[in-house]
């Protein structure tokens, strides 16, 4: 397994590579079949920020889905175990729904999964004191929402179960696929414990 470090903002020793690689090596364990681990080093120098100055992110490769992990902490060593340790929990999750939902491919319907949800309360004010506003790409009405954040993947269709298995190993509590039976956008989200809900869009 080859494991990559990098520093953003701080000088990366070759003593903390060696540390790194050890320590990595307990994934293989639990994935044998990665072939590449990226470790990015950042340092934050807000002193606010001293108690969570540096993060720490691990991204997988292997012969499966990407794996990715992140922690902050307040030196290298400490988030680095922090991000291990969420990394190796993902593929532990993901292993035990495997042989908990192998053969499943039960599907909640959209009304059941907006039962589950909470009502939303109705903001809306007086329209006539609507003022709209430019946020990145679209057109804000109000208040809000705030986009911060605008990312865009390439989507293969999948089944519900390889859904959830990306999920897992993202470790998420979401996500967004295409189904491949139905061909409709559709997302799968962990309620609790072993419970999920599937919401998906009709497409005219």
């Amino acid at each position: 397994m080859e494991v990559v470090v990098t520093g953003r903002h701080c000088e990366v020793s070759d003593r903390f590579r060696e540390h790194v690689s050890e320590k990595l090596s307990r994934l293989e364990k639990h994935d044998h079949r990665i072939m590449r681990v990226q470790v990015e080093v950042e340092l934050e120098k807000n002193p606010r920020q001293h108690d969570r100055s540096t993060k720490v992110e691990l991204t997988a490769f292997s012969k499966g889905p990407v794996i990715r992990a992140e922690a902050a902490a307040e030196d290298k060593m400490g988030a680095l175990d922090l991000a291990l340790d969420k990394m190796q929990a993902q593929m532990r999750r993901a292993a035990d729904r495997r042989r908990v939902h192998k053969g499943r491919n039960d599907h909640v319907s959209v009304g059941e999964a907006l039962a589950a949800m909470p009502e939303l309360e109705d903001t809306s004010g007086d329209e006539d004191d609507v003022v709209e506003r430019k946020v990145g790409p679209i057109t804000v009405t109000g208040d809000g929402p705030l986009v911060v954040r605008e990312k865009s993947h390439a989507a293969v269709p999948m089944t519900l179960d390889q859904a959830l298995y990306e999920m897992e190993l993202v470790g998420h509590d979401f996500y967004l696929y295409v189904d491949k039976e139905s061909e409709r956008p559709a997302v799968v989200y962990r309620r609790r414990g072993y419970d999920y809900g599937v919401i998906s869009l009709e497409v005219d």
